[in-house]
């Protein structure tokens, strides 16, 4: 586990572990984050995380979604497990509604897609702690007929475990055709 110089420690200081296989992001949000009076802990996959957790835990957890080994969702689900007020954000670079839904069932208090910035993830957990709006929402739009396709599309695959052959199954594709559809990235609304 990476362990770089913290920052000065002061009483306000807070805690985040920041949990991503690659290494070159993970260092160069670490600096930044470190840069804002953040102390931070680094770690490459599940089991570093896990073992820095309950060395001493986290009152953040910036969490990548996939990595090799135990999935970031199974992280967020056991750090919250660990101390249910380790406020954790999930960042992926295969966001997907379904994905989303199931961070925020299993704990995490946001979603970021990749790529993400310090001042990005520094909102996102804000944003967790800001009390929610009051009213509706004047300016939402319903997503597009490809954007909401996709995240169907996801969702089946998540919901099958990942398992294409069984996507396909119940998604009644060819399967060369979902691999292809897999490969595009999310439609913008």
């Amino acid at each position: 586990m990476a362990e770089p110089e913290m920052a000065a420690e002061s009483p306000e200081a807070r805690t985040l572990l920041l949990v991503d296989d690659d290494e070159p992001l993970r260092e160069r949000l670490a600096r930044a984050l470190r840069a804002r009076g953040y102390l931070v802990r680094t770690a490459g996959d599940y089991h570093q995380a896990l073992a820095a957790a309950k060395t001493e835990s986290p009152e953040l957890a910036v969490v990548d979604l996939r990595m090799p080994g135990p999935s970031g969702l199974e992280l967020v689900r056991d750090l919250v497990a660990l101390d249910p007020a380790t406020k954790v954000v999930v960042l992926t670079g295969y966001g997907s509604i379904s994905t989303a839904v199931e961070a925020v069932r299993l704990g995490a208090v946001n979603y970021l897609p990749k790529p993400a910035d310090a001042d990005d993830i520094l909102t996102a957990f804000a944003k967790a702690e800001s009390p929610p709006l009051s009213g509706p929402v004047l300016d939402h739009q319903a997503p597009s007929l490809a954007r909401a396709e996709w995240e169907h599309i996801n969702r089946v695959l998540t919901d099958c475990g990942g398992n294409i052959s069984e996507a396909v199954r119940r998604l009644g594709l060819h399967r060369r055709s979902l691999q292809r559809k897999l490969q595009k990235h999310p439609p913008n609304e």
